[in-house]
């Protein structure tokens, strides 16, 4: 649905080279909706102009529905636009329209039949749970129900694809929630292809099923959220992936280990059916050994459960070894903790 191959974006200001992208390749299939990730100047909103092209790539291309994009006239780009959608993170409303006018905006410049505007607009507003606030404007809205407008107006036109940018960094936590479920009811219910861009892992990990990391305007990291969250590679999506799921050991809890020559510390992952497993219980039952539990957590991404564990386990070297031998082959993702690794 979307692919971006190559793409490489540089902008020369005052005779300083600027390399916006690198070498960014991406794919977003039919139906996905795909996050993009990355701090402030990482590349993510000149990524998202290059698909409305808006931008277009110094070298590489852009490929929007089995077509590349990159090289169309104005007039071909038109048609191409029409079949996507952009919600933005302030909004972009005009004040002086009613919430009916601002999502009818672009089914009045394709000139369609009032008729057909009226029941198209009513339609949407249904959707976005807005149908009681047709004439209201948008001074009179929350900043939530602003943004199902915004999300209104660009379903007008029935796209194929949603480009997303920030959409919920303006809004409380509470109110970003009910946009992202949202999103995720009208990817679900039409099929509707999502490319959403946001510095918030939390969004990443609600609602999408695949992920880009960028930095510095490379894609550093890709996958699916499961991959990505369940093992990050590199330091910045470590650090993104801690803001959700955090798996550092706490302070005081580190106060209480000794790091005798009794005890060694393991960190594990359990993906999926692993999770129920009752594998403490198995390590205690089958050797002679105590195992102190220093960090748990669980978390369920696209429905799978994510399971994260830091165990000191005490005892005679031999059973300590045969313990960490049997949880070796349980399936379980196992690291042992140095004390220089600072339990990360």
């Amino acid at each position: 649905m979307i692919e971006l191959q190559n793409v490489y974006k540089e902008y020369n200001n005052k005779d300083v080279k600027i390399e916006a992208l690198k070498d960014i390749n991406i794919k977003v299939e039919k139906g996905d909706i795909f996050g993009v990730i990355g701090f402030s100047g990482a590349g993510k909103s000149t990524l998202i102009r290059m698909v409305n092209a808006l931008e277009k790539p110094s070298s590489g291309k852009v490929v929007v529905d089995g077509q590349d994009i990159s090289d169309l006239t104005t007039k071909q780009l038109r048609g191409v636009r029409k079949q996507i959608g952009m919600v933005f993170q302030h909004f972009n409303l005009l004040n002086s329209k009613t919430v009916f006018d601002n999502v009818a905006i672009s089914l009045k410049l394709n000139n369609l039949p009032r008729k057909q505007i009226q029941e198209r607009v009513n339609e949407l507003l249904k959707i976005v749970g807005l149908e009681n606030k047709a004439q209201n404007y948008p001074d009179e809205l929350s900043g939530g129900q602003k943004q199902r407008v915004g999300i209104a107006r660009a379903l007008a036109t029935n796209p194929l694809i949603l480009l997303c940018d920030e959409a919920t960094s303006a809004l409380d936590p509470q109110t970003t929630e009910s946009i992202l479920q949202l999103l995720k009811r009208i990817n679900k219910e039409y099929n509707l292809t999502i490319l959403i861009i946001t510095h918030e892992m939390h969004v990443i990990k609600e609602i999408c099923n695949r992920v880009a990391v960028m930095e510095k305007g490379e894609v550093i990291e890709q996958g699916t959220v499961l991959d990505v969250f369940g093992n990050p590679q590199e330091p910045t999506t470590i650090n993104f992936v801690r803001t959700v799921i955090n798996d550092k050991v706490p302070e005081s809890v580190l106060g209480t280990v000794k790091r005798e020559n009794q005890s060694r510390i393991f960190k594990l992952k359990f993906i999926g059916e692993k999770a129920k497993k009752p594998l403490i219980s198995a390590i205690s039952k089958q050797f002679d050994v105590g195992v102190n539990i220093l960090f748990a957590s669980v978390n369920e991404l696209q429905g799978i459960t994510l399971g994260k564990l830091t165990l000191e386990i005490e005892g005679a070297a031999k059973a300590i070894e045969q313990a960490y031998q049997f949880m070796l082959v349980q399936g379980v993702m196992v690291k042992e903790v140095y004390e220089n690794d600072n339990y990360e």
